[in-house]
């Protein structure tokens, strides 16, 4: 592993990197979102990331991308999971006075949302929690010191989706950020336990379906 220095120089290049470039991508164009999510997010992303880990001449392993602890994987992101549902109804039936749903899904849309949501986990925890928090939890060695400064950059680069994409109100932009914050510090507490960055990858996913049904 490299120098404590040199990891964190890393991880500065490319937070940074991913919260100036994704903020100016959301700001100036707005592309289908198949396009986005399969494509376009992964070369913005997984390119710079997988980089940075060529770079410190580790291997894929160090992203957690294993088949080791598959068990602990699922009941951790079913647990969190759960607990991140029961989140969303709560916040939407207090938005609502009833449980609103703000989609309706038929097959084809579901099938697609599912692809969309999986593509987007796997690019967006792989740079986080598979590069980011694992670089700087090694180079901290403080397992919530890190977690809570990789939490505070995920949430700062979805604040350009908020207004730029949904164009949300100050009290919507908010609330969403504070679940995008709590989503966070979940993700890297599950990776944390599992090593594996499928338990992040699932997880999210679980994560977002409730904000899709209830947008």
């Amino acid at each position: 592993m490299p120098k404590k220095e040199i990891i964190l120089k890393h991880v500065t290049i490319l937070s940074s990197y991913l919260i100036i470039f994704w903020g100016f991508y959301r700001f100036l164009f707005k592309l289908p979102e198949e396009i986005e999510e399969t494509v376009i997010k992964p070369v913005f992303w997984l390119i710079p990331t997988f980089y940075f880990v060529s770079r410190e001449g580790q291997g894929i392993s160090s992203l957690g991308l294993t088949f080791k602890k598959l068990f602990p994987v699922i009941y951790y992101s079913l647990g969190l999971g759960a607990l991140f549902l029961g989140e969303a109804l709560l916040i939407n039936y207090l938005k609502y006075g009833n449980f609103e749903f703000g989609v309706e899904l038929s097959q084809r849309v579901f099938i697609i949302s599912l692809v969309l949501s999986l593509a987007t986990a796997i690019s967006e925890e792989i740079t986080f929690r598979g590069y980011i928090f694992t670089r700087i939890w090694k180079a901290l060695e403080n397992e919530w010191v890190s977690n809570i400064l990789t939490t505070a950059i995920w949430t700062l680069i979805h604040i350009p989706i908020t207004f730029f994409v949904w164009k949300l109100d100050l009290t919507s932009s908010i609330t969403y950020l504070l679940i995008t914050a709590i989503f966070g510090l979940g993700s890297s507490f599950v990776f944390a336990r599992t090593k594996n960055i499928a338990s992040s990858i699932f997880l999210h996913v679980l994560w977002e379906w409730p904000i899709i049904l209830f947008r």
